[in-house]
């Protein structure tokens, strides 16, 4: 006998036990007749709690992690659904089985940058507590103690990360910090917090934060006690506006404040740094002005193997109005690239000349010799190649072109995060990163070309004629 067909109802249980897929995405793709099905089969009672179970309507950065932690940091970018998930982290901890029963936690700080900024944003906010708690267990605000009281006893107080010293006597078993990147006073405010932090069996704290540059955030990430989880504004898009997110992208796109503000990425800004931040933002242009010359330049990586450094890739061009010292660069894409054998990367090198018309390659051959011209006419018999060799360091080479950007002549287009981001770790020390400056390397040789050499030249008295 065959077996009956699952119902749609069925299906849907089935799928969401598996872990395939969330409830609310299953039920949002589904067709209308498997929305009603579905609804059908629910009782008045189950349809009026279904909006208040977060479990079934979540995002993967808004649930917990498993395991034993003591602080779970929520990384992302604005709208991302940061403060919906703190406020259903407070809602989990204080709740019981049913509206009189106790919960995990019973004494819970709530700490905002501002005690206006805690009070309207993780209390009463549209994503604040007092929003997403169910009528029948919904806490009361008792506004001169500035305190929520829950229908089983539990409080919750809200206190101001600019007064570190209110946290002083104060004991808690869970700690809601929002935007800890912001806090001015963020270390005091976060060690008093941990004193404080000392009741039940199992104290922890929820941080909900845009991962400004804080070397507090960056110390307690790297705790072993930590937790994170993280995600983009892009990922609750359904919630927002489409306009506000096409606007974001059109002026933030690519740009560090857009990797900060809107990837909810954690940017480092290492001291000494030759290229700033701040710098990098002003460099930015959606698109190239006419450019007069173009050219592609390589680091090519010392050894090919998996584990080699990246082939350092830059492709740059030069707008030659005025005055030679009047002069604009811009630079258009960063093309490095890993390769385990060298005819990849002389593959990709050409590849990008050819995308924009480029009039030269350039190349370093420090390491490589005679042998990256080979491996480059390997590909291009005719490519127009000049190479370069480097006989200062690297700080000292990349110095004159860091000066190229104080000077407002040097562009972006938008888009080229990872060069940017070994750019903010070039310091007059050294680099601070990881591996080599590969593309940095490559950026300083396509300056070099188009700026600076011709610019030595135009002052010998032999070329200007004098």
């Amino acid at each position: 006998m065959q077996k009956p067909e699952p119902t749609s109802t069925q299906m849907l249980s089935i799928m969401m036990k598996s872990g395939l897929i969330s409830g609310a995405d299953l039920i949002a793709s589904a067709e209308a007749s498997w929305q009603r099905q579905f609804l059908e089969t629910l009782t008045p009672e189950q349809l009026a709690s279904l909006p208040y179970l977060f479990d079934f309507w979540a995002m993967p950065h808004q649930i917990a992690p498993s395991g034993d932690w003591r602080t779970w940091v929520i990384l992302g970018g604005r709208g991302a659904g940061k403060t919906r998930a703190g406020a259903e982290w407070v809602r989990k901890m204080v709740e019981g089985a049913v509206p009189h029963a106790p919960g995990t936690a019973r004494r819970v700080a709530l700490v905002g940058e501002t005690m206006d900024q805690a009070r309207e944003v993780m209390v009463f906010g549209d994503s604040g507590i007092l929003s997403v708690c169910p009528p029948d267990r919904r806490p009361q605000w008792i506004a001169g103690r500035r305190l929520l009281i829950w229908p089983n006893g539990a409080e919750a107080q809200v206190f101001s990360a600019h007064d570190p010293d209110s946290l002083r006597g104060p004991q808690f078993d869970a700690v809601w910090a929002d935007e800890l990147a912001k806090w001015r006073k963020a270390e005091e405010a976060w060690d008093m917090l941990q004193f404080a932090l000392r009741l039940g069996d199992r104290p922890r704290a929820c941080v909900t934060t845009t991962p400004r540059k804080s070397q507090m955030l960056r110390d307690l990430l790297e705790l072993d006690t930590t937790v994170n989880t993280h995600a983009p504004t892009q990922a609750n898009r359904a919630n927002l506006a489409t306009s506000f997110l096409k606007e974001i992208e059109v002026r933030y796109g690519g740009t560090s404040l857009g990797r900060q503000e809107m990837e909810g990425l954690m940017l480092t800004e290492v001291e000494g740094a030759l290229w700033t931040d701040a710098d990098l933002a002003r460099c930015q242009v959606a698109e190239a002005p006419p450019l007069n010359r173009i050219v592609v330049a390589i680091d090519p990586p010392g050894t090919s193997h998996a584990g080699s450094d990246a082939c350092g890739i830059i492709v740059a061009g030069i707008s030659m109005q005025g005055d030679v010292c009047d002069w604009h660069a811009v630079v258009l894409e960063d093309a490095s690239m890993s390769a385990a054998r060298p005819t990849a990367w002389a593959e990709a090198a050409i590849a990008a000349m050819r995308r924009h018309g480029a009039d030269r390659l350039v190349a370093e051959v420090n390491q490589g010799g005679d042998m990256v011209e080979a491996v480059l006419r390997g590909v291009d018999a005719m490519v127009p190649y000049r190479s370069v060799h480097a006989t200062k360091g690297k700080v000292a080479r990349a110095e004159p072109v860091a000066a190229l950007y104080e000077q407002g002549r040097v562009s972006h287009v938008r888009g080229l995060s990872d060069l940017e981001d070994q750019m903010a770790q070039m310091t007059s020390r050294g680099f601070e990163g990881t591996g080599s400056p590969d593309r940095v390397d490559a950026l300083v040789w396509a300056l070099y070309d188009l700026m600076i050499e011709p610019a030595a030249k135009w002052r010998k008295p032999s070329i200007r004629g004098l």
